[in-house]
């Protein structure tokens, strides 16, 4: 087993309360009838830390490959974690146990990390404060929340049933109906189907529905699930099939079986054992349930990571083409501890690789960060700032227009990072149709091959990020400022090299941009289509 530096990062002030955990359900029962036990869970977790403000710069930053940066101007909250991409460029962010939400939006270059923050994104519904929830960008580019395993300001445990819609253009978030008869919804899994259809799972069940967005009513579908939905993550495959990782919460046993979700038959599957122990059921263990992420790369295969917290954790990679699970590579050792992904977040990066988190134990802190190479081989990156008083769980991902990776860690920092590598030209998205003519404030239609990109990008069982959608960057020729075409009406969000499909997108006003000569690109998940030239009138 390979074992690494821990890094020379010094940690900062820790202050406030502790992260709760994103526990089971089995498992948050079992302290709710043993408080002793829950205080002294708690006593252990990394605390929610508040870092001093940085100085302002007095030039933009440019970072440099395989570094974390902060984003110069900082978050107007703290406590931030479950980052949204919208599908005009712009960046959300949510203040967890509270309804808000902050917007970053990126600089007259592009940049994120020199973007600004504002608080124009509206409140969710009264009532409604989660954390760890289900959560999505819809086809006609609004957001969509469900449940959440605590909720409101003093993050009570509750697996509500309640849900949201963000409406963009009207900047407001509406109430949104559970599935009829369900009572639950809590830290519930979700995905955007190749088909645009929104499908969410009830935690602790074997229940998932369908949502239409039009008339926000639920279809149930997912017959045949093997065992409940709570601590697992699905992974949309390029087939269009949807791939799990079993967490073996409800059957009282251990095992290694994983299921496969068919839109056309609406029902699960075996999709056979995987080679490494993915959920953390061992008997004689801490018995957490949690599993890692399951990442789905551009060459199709899965990778499947531990959630073990006792021990060595390891890695398996589903072939779909093959229908078989093979080995993978043990996550580092680091220090002399073992580390594991035990509610860790994955993203997959342009270049193919895998960025993820890892930490020892249960919920412990340090957090590391890696990279799953394209050899299958695991690479140490340097560590955020607050990564020292970290675990794992706390991190959350989002993959930016740029390629870069944005980070959150319930602080009121926000820091990015920017891989090294590049993408394969069989990964781009590929334009086939577009006007070169366009007017500010009009609609126009974008036409290609993989506009919904080659992954749908970030992991998640209480945090998903999916950026599986086109968007139309516009560069002017003369200033090279950037500007972001809203896009919508999606007519697929299969993430595969051979997917076509089509979008609408919205030039922006007279107000927003000058007229000129612009390169305009179709960017999917970080990746960028080849440079087209048009003219905005």
């Amino acid at each position: 087993m390979a074992s690494v530096s821990a890094g020379t990062l010094s940690a900062p002030a820790v202050v406030g309360q502790p992260v709760p955990p994103p526990l089971s359900r089995e498992m948050a029962l079992y302290y709710q009838n043993h408080p002793t036990e829950w205080r002294g869970l708690l006593d252990r977790l990394p605390k929610m830390v508040v870092v001093p403000p940085q100085a302002q710069p007095s030039a933009p930053v440019t970072p440099t490959a395989n570094t974390w940066v902060p984003t110069t101007n900082p978050p107007p909250g703290s406590g931030l974690s479950n980052p949204l991409l919208l599908t005009d460029g712009s960046v959300i962010v949510h203040a967890s146990c509270t309804g808000t939400w902050y917007k970053l939006k990126p600089d007259a270059s592009g940049s994120y990390v020199n973007g600004t923050w504002s608080t124009a994104v509206g409140s969710l519904p009264s009532g409604y404060a989660p954390l760890y929830f289900a959560s999505q960008i819809l086809n006609d580019g609004r957001v969509v929340t469900n449940g959440g395993e605590y909720n409101g300001s003093s993050c009570s445990a509750v697996w509500t049933n309640l849900g949201a819609i963000y409406r963009p253009g009207l900047n407001n978030w509406i109430n949104l109906s559970p599935p009829p008869g369900w009572t639950s919804i809590g830290d519930a899994q979700s995905i955007i189907l190749g088909n645009t259809k929104y499908m969410l799972a009830d935690c602790c069940s074997t229940n998932q529905a369908i949502l239409n967005s039009t008339t926000l009513a639920w279809t149930p579908t997912g017959s045949g699930k093997f065992d409940v939905n709570d601590e697992e993550g699905w992974a949309l495959l390029h087939d269009g099939r949807v791939l799990t990782a079993d967490a073996y919460v409800s059957t009282g046993t251990c095992g290694l079986n994983s299921e496969l979700y068919s839109v056309s038959t609406g029902a699960w599957t075996s999709a056979g054992n995987a080679t490494t122990q993915l959920s953390d059921c061992l008997a004689g263990g801490n018995l957490t349930f949690e599993v890692g992420p399951l990442v789905v790369r551009p060459n199709g295969t899965a990778v499947g990571f531990s959630g073990v917290t006792t021990g060595p954790a390891g890695t398996s990679i589903y072939s779909p083409s093959a229908g078989t699970w093979g080995a993978g590579p043990t996550i580092p050792n680091v220090g002399g501890a073992d580390y594991n992904l035990a509610d860790a977040p994955a993203v997959a990066l342009p270049s193919g690789r895998i960025l993820f988190a890892a930490s020892p134990g249960k919920f412990s802190a340090p957090v590391h960060f890696f990279e799953f190479n394209n050899n299958n081989t695991i690479t140490q990156r340097v560590d955020t700032l607050n990564a020292p008083g970290l675990s794992a769980f706390e991190v959350n991902f989002l993959m930016l227009p740029t390629g870069q990776v944005l980070e959150t860690d319930f602080s009121n920092r926000v820091e990015i990072y920017t891989p090294q590598g590049t993408f394969q030209a069989g990964w781009q998205p590929q334009v086939t149709s577009v006007p070169t003519s366009l007017t500010r404030g009009s609609t126009y239609q974008i036409s290609g091959k993989r506009l919904s990109g080659v992954t749908h990008g970030v992991y998640g069982d209480d945090q998903q990020a999916a950026t599986n959608f086109p968007l139309v960057r516009l560069i002017n020729k003369a200033s090279g400022n950037v500007f972001f075409a809203k896009t919508y009406a999606f007519s697929n969000r299969r993430a595969a090299p051979t997917a076509t499909s089509t979008a609408s997108f919205v030039v922006p006003g007279a107000a927003a941009m000058p007229a000129g000569a612009y390169k305009l690109q179709a960017i999917a998940n970080g990746i960028p289509s080849p440079v087209l030239s048009v003219t905005v009138h």
